[in-house]
C-alpha cells in the first residue's frame, strides 16, 4: 500500500535529518496525512523494539530487497498495530512468510525482559502516559448529516450507544465498542481511546470530523450566528473552519487566511469534502490584512489560533516522547508573533467577539499574550466569562485570568489547550478609527524568525456558485439525501485532489 511506502519514506527522512517528522508527513505526496502521521509516530516510538525483533528473526537477510524503514513499518502493523489495512496487498504476503518467526521473537523478547505487555518493552520516556488515554472524539458534521443518523449508523455497525455522558468518569470508563455523547458539545461523540476511524466510510464522506474536544471549543465559544461574517486568521488545516461553517449553517461568510500553500490546498479539499460553501481561502499573511479594507467592514467575529509550540499536543508526545519545554528563545519569538497577531485582530472596526487559542501549555504563549493585548487595547476589550463549570482555568497571573480556559489529558481528558474569549467593552467607532499600528509594536528579529512574511495573495472560493481552479465549470451534483442520510457518501469529493487547488488571484 502507498501508506506503508509513504511512512517508510518519512522515517528515512527523519533519520537523515531532512526535516521534522511532522513536516515530512505534511510535505509528502500521501493525501490522508492523519493515518500516515499516526503510523509513523507509533513505528518511531517502537523503533528499538522492532529493530531487535527484525534482527533476531533474520528478516532483512531473508528478504534482501526489503529496506529497513519499510520493514519497521510492516512489522509494526503485523505485530503491534491493527493488522494490514486495505488487505495489505503484496506486503501481507511477504510478511506472511515470516509471521511465525517474528511473533516468536517478540514473545522471546518479552520473556527476556520479564514483561507481558507490548508497551512495557518501551523505554521509560517512550511509554504512553495520560495522553494515550484521551478518548477518540468525533464531531458530527451537521452540514452533511445529523446526530441521530450518525448514531444509528454506528449502532448498525455493532457499536453500543450509551447516551449522553454525565461526567468525565463516564468517558474514562469507555471500553470496547461502546460510545457516548459528550456532556458539553451537542454534536460530539466519544469513543474509547485508540479507536481508529480513519478508514470509516462516514469519515471519508465528510460526515464525521476526527477532532479533539478541546479543539472544538474555540468555534463553539465564538458562536457566530448564521449570516455572520467571520475571520479565521490562521486557518489551516481547517477543522475549526469547517466547524465554524457548520455553526453558520453555511449562511454568512468566512475569510480564512494561511501562509502555507500546501496546507491551504489540503484545507480546500477538506472543506469541499465537509460540504463547506461559505468560505474564502487566502494564501496571505493575516498581519498584512488591513482592518480598513471594506471587504472586512462587517466582520464581527475572529478566531485566532496562531502558530505555537504545540507543547500540549498528545501527538507531539508520540513524535518526541522526551521533548521538554521549548527553549526560552523560541518562546519569546512565538509569543512576540502571537501578541502582534492578537493586537492586530483587535483593530478590526466591527469586531465584537474574538477567541484566542493555542495547543500550548506555556504561560508565555497564553496568559501573558492575552494580558499584554488587553493592556494595549486601553480598555476597549475584556475577557468574557465562559463555561463556569469547566474544571481547568487560566493561571492566576493577572486579574480576570480565571475567565480563560485550560485543558489537559489529566484534568479534562483532552489534548493540552488554552482558550480566551475576548469581547468588546465599548461600541466601535462608526468611522472605524482603530489602527493596528496603535496597538502593535514592530516585530523584533526573533519574531521574524518565528513566522514567515509573504507578499503573495491567493484565494480559493468555496461560496455559492464559485468553483475550484481547474475543476469543471459544471456545478457539483448533490448526492441524493446527502444532507440527512449517513449512508450516502460524498463521492465527488474523492475526485478533488490537491492538484486542482492552485492559487488564483484575489
Amino acid at each position: 500500500m502507498a501508506l506503508y511506502m509513504a511512512a517508510a519514506s518519512v522515517l528515512a527522512g527523519v533519520e537523515s535529518r531532512q526535516g521534522s517528522l511532522k513536516g515530512l508527513v505534511y510535505s509528502s505526496s500521501f493525501q490522508n496525512v492523519k493515518p500516515l502521521y499516526a503510523l509513523v509516530c507509533e513505528t518511531q516510538r517502537y523503533a528499538a523494539v522492532l529493530d531487535a525483533v527484525i534482527a533476531s528473526a533474520g528478516l532483512l537477510r531473508a528478504e534482501k530487497k526489503l529496506r529497513p524503514h519499510l520493514a519497521r513499518v510492516l512489522v509494526y502493523e503485523l505485530l503491534l498495530g491493527k493488522g494490514f489495512r486495505g488487505g495489505g496487498g503484496r506486503w501481507k504476503a511477504l510478511l506472511g512468510r515470516h509471521q511465525a518467526r517474528l511473533k516468536a521473537e517478540l514473545a522471546r523478547l518479552k520473556v527476556q525482559r520479564g514483561v507481558s505487555r507490548n508497551e512495557d518493552l518501551l523505554e521509560e520516556g517512550s511509554r504512553p502516559g495520560a495522553a494515550s488515554q484521551v478518548p477518540r472524539y468525533v464531531r458530527v458534521n451537521t452540514l452533511k448529516t445529523c446526530l441521530e443518523d450518525a448514531i444509528d449508523y454506528f449502532k448498525r455497525q455493532g457499536f453500543s450507544y450509551q447516551g449522553r455522558a454525565s461526567s468525565l468518569a463516564d468517558l474514562q470508563a469507555l471500553k470496547g465498542k461502546h460510545f457516548l455523547l459528550d456532556p458539553l458539545l451537542p454534536d460530539l461523540l466519544v469513543f474509547p481511546a485508540q479507536t481508529d476511524l480513519h478508514e470509516h466510510p462516514l469519515y471519508h464522506a465528510g460526515h464525521l470530523v476526527l477532532q479533539d474536544k478541546a479543539s472544538c471549543l474555540p468555534a463553539m465559544l465564538l458562536a457566530p450566528p448564521p449570516g455572520s461574517q467571520v475571520i479565521d486568521a490562521c486557518a489551516a488545516p481547517g477543522n475549526k473552519t469547517s466547524h465554524l461553517a457548520a455553526l453558520l449553517k453555511n449562511q454568512g461568510k468566512i475569510f480564512a487566511f494561511d501562509l502555507d500553500a500546501k496546507r491551504l490546498a489540503s484545507m480546500a479539499t477538506l472543506l469541499a469534502r465537509a460540504g463547506v460553501s461559505c468560505c474564502m481561502l487566502a494564501e496571505h499573511d493575516f498581519l498584512a490584512v488591513s482592518p480598513a479594507d471594506q471587504r472586512y467592514a462587517r466582520v464581527q467575529y475572529i478566531l485566532l489560533d496562531p502558530s505555537c509550540s504545540g507543547s500540549g499536543m498528545p501527538s507531539r508526545q508520540l513524535e518526541e516522547p522526551e521533548a521538554g519545554r521549548p527553549s526560552e528563545e523560541r518562546l519569546r519569538a512565538l509569543a512576540g508573533f502571537q501578541l502582534r497577531a492578537l493586537c492586530h485582530a483587535l483593530t478590526f472596526p466591527s469586531l465584537q467577539r474574538l477567541v484566542y487559542s493555542t495547543c500550548s501549555l506555556c504561560q508565555e504563549e497564553n496568559e501573558d499574550v492575552v494580558r499584554d493585548a488587553l493592556q494595549q487595547s486601553s480598555g476597549a476589550f475584556r475577557l468574557a466569562p465562559v463555561l463556569p463549570s469547566w474544571p481547568h482555568r487560566g493561571l492566576s497571573t493577572f486579574p480576570g485570568a480565571e475567565h480563560c480556559l485550560r485543558a489537559s489529558p489529566d484534568t479534562t481528558l483532552t489534548g493540552g489547550f488554552f482558550i480566551a474569549v475576548i469581547e468588546r467593552a465599548e461600541v466601535p467607532s462608526p468611522t472605524g478609527q482603530n489602527s493596528s499600528t496603535r496597538l502593535c509594536s514592530q516585530p523584533g528579529p526573533e519574531e521574524k524568525e518565528a513566522t514567515k512574511s509573504s507578499s503573495k495573495s491567493a484565494t480559493v472560493h468555496l461560496a455559492g456558485d464559485t468553483f475550484l481552479p481547474g475543476a469543471s465549470r459544471k456545478p457539483w451534483p448533490k448526492p441524493p439525501g446527502s444532507s440527512v442520510c449517513c449512508t450516502t457518501l460524498f463521492w465527488c469529493c474523492r475526485k478533488l485532489g490537491a492538484s486542482l487547488l492552485q492559487p488564483q488571484g484575489w
